[in-house]
């Protein structure tokens, strides 16, 4: 895919003239130490290029050698993949991996579109020297998926599949045993917080890669991107001129849960809200992945249209993009919970029919600072509670007795006030939070059906974007915003002062 980029220059005005002995001895001085500054990174990389080539050479002897005396013949497809397997893992980076054909053929059909699977996006955790896991980690669940409908929410853990522990097995394992025939059903034992754990039985289904949702909340148009794929800007604008006929005054851009996807697709989206300028860079040691994409057609949401970003620990990599855009240009009030933190690009290449996706660059935001692992605040905070181990032990009771599935299975269109009356009954026998339990009875009933595109009266962060639109103080809280750049050094000085 061919992507723009955007060239700058700097002209410098306004310094004294200076005598010409002195330009031609500065010049010389300066030649002189940058020929020898130049000469250490050129010896050096003679010698990494020296090193690679014996490396290189010494791994093929390594192969042949195994191919000839081993004890045992062995199929060299085997020993190429663990030998492929364990340079990735050498780089201790979790998103740079060898695709053995299953996973090669399984991102083929996710960018086609569909795949038989359960609709989870995992992270691999901290991968150990031989490529296994520590622990499967929930990135995000695709909605309207058997996997959203079961209840599995970002950062729950799969510690078995099948009755299989994930202990001990790679990315690829856990991503085979998941995806299967549509129709089939896999049993999964998750784990939630410290020590909430509870089964899951979900039945595949044939997984089509969403792009969009989009409604209006009175007079706000209500955007959510679930992915960034080559049709999220196409199906986008499809959602402005479906607001603008609705004559909208607001907008809600909702990236929670969305973990990324294409880079391109993300700058499209940026556009859609910019006219001009930088929306993101990429940074590499290789010169070619060095690139700023900026804004080049006309935003089609008017400067004048109030926009919130909604974001959570679920939003990462091309939402990151996205919001970290929209906030450093002062174009969006970002609400809701600090973002995954995923600042880095990947290019994936075939190999046969296998192939390998791999870290070319870092990206940084337009104020000019990369969010890996630090990830992207918001302008107001806004968490659902978190779990103490009283409500660990609770809810693990709860979930285990099965009543909210009872209560739903008997009332599927069980009323708003029927609801809060089962959660007042629930309270007398389980010491949790009354609004907690009506968001999770409620999260059982949607979940059996299609998913409304909004859900505004259990959804808290959704409800303080709103209010936020209402309100009428947007424009002043938009004054008092911050860029990315300015918060990770007001983060450094405090770090620094507590330090001392």
């Amino acid at each position: 895919m061919e992507v723009m980029s955007r060239q700058e220059s700097l002209s410098v005005r306004g310094f004294p003239r200076v005598p010409s002995l002195v330009l031609w001895t500065g010049a010389t001085l300066i030649i002189g130490i940058v020929f020898v500054l130049a000469s250490v990174p050129s010896v050096q990389a003679q010698s990494n290029t020296q090193d690679a080539q014996r490396y290189s050479t010494n791994l093929q002897h390594v192969f042949d050698y195994i191919q000839r005396h081993y004890v045992d013949e062995i199929d060299p497809k085997v020993v190429f993949e663990g030998a492929v397997n364990g340079m990735f893992n050498a780089l201790g980076d979790p998103y740079s991996s060898f695709l053995p054909e299953t996973e090669m053929s399984d991102m083929n059909e996710t960018t086609q579109g569909n795949f038989g699977g359960v609709g989870l996006y995992i992270n691999a955790g901290d991968p150990q020297n031989d490529g296994t896991m520590k622990y499967v980690e929930v990135a995000a669940p695709m909605e309207d998926t058997p996997g959203w409908r079961a209840g599995i929410n970002p950062m729950d853990r799969i510690l078995k599949i099948d009755g299989e522990s994930t202990d001990g097995l790679t990315m690829n394992d856990v991503l085979a045993r998941l995806r299967g025939p549509p129709g089939q059903p896999v049993t999964v034992l998750i784990g939630r917080g410290e020590t909430l754990e509870f089964p899951v039985t979900i039945i595949r289904e044939v997984i089509e890669v969403p792009t969009t949702k989009f409604a209006m909340i009175g007079d706000t148009g209500y955007l959510k991107l679930l992915t960034f794929t080559p049709m999220t800007a196409e199906r986008a604008r499809e959602a402005l001129a479906y607001f603008e006929s609705n004559n909208y005054k607001n907008l809600i851009l909702d990236l929670r849960n969305n973990y990324g996807g294409l880079l391109q697709s993300a700058v499209e989206i940026c556009e859609l809200f910019l006219d001009s300028g930088r929306v993101v860079s990429t940074r590499s040691r290789v010169a070619s992945e060095n690139m700023v994409f900026g804004a080049r057609s006309p935003a089609l949401v008017p400067a004048n249209i109030p926009v919130v970003v909604l974001i959570n620990r679920g939003s990462a990599s091309a939402s990151e993009i996205v919001a970290g855009a929209l906030k450093d240009r002062s174009r969006a009030y970002l609400v809701g919970e600090r973002s995954y933190g995923k600042g880095s690009v990947q290019k994936v290449y075939a190999l046969g029919s296998t192939g390998f996706k791999l870290t070319t660059a870092r990206y940084y935001t337009p104020s000019n600072v990369n969010i890996d692992k630090i990830g992207i605040p918001p302008d107001r905070e806004v968490k659902y509670p978190d779990f103490t181990e009283e409500d660990a032990v609770e809810l693990n009771r709860l979930l285990q007795s099965n009543k909210i599935p009872e209560f739903i299975a008997g009332r599927p269109n069980a009323s708003s006030l029927e609801i809060a009356g089962f959660a007042q009954s629930l309270r007398r026998d389980y010491r949790l939070d009354i609004d907690l339990l009506r968001r999770y009875i409620r999260n059982e009933q949607i979940r059996k059906v299609i998913a409304p595109v909004y859900d505004l009266e259990y959804d808290i962060q959704l409800q303080a974007a709103v209010n936020i639109l209402k309100s009428g103080t947007y424009s002043t809280l938009m004054r008092g915003t911050k860029t990315l750049k300015t918060l990770q050094e007001e983060a450094a000085l405090e770090e620094f002062a507590q330090a001392s």
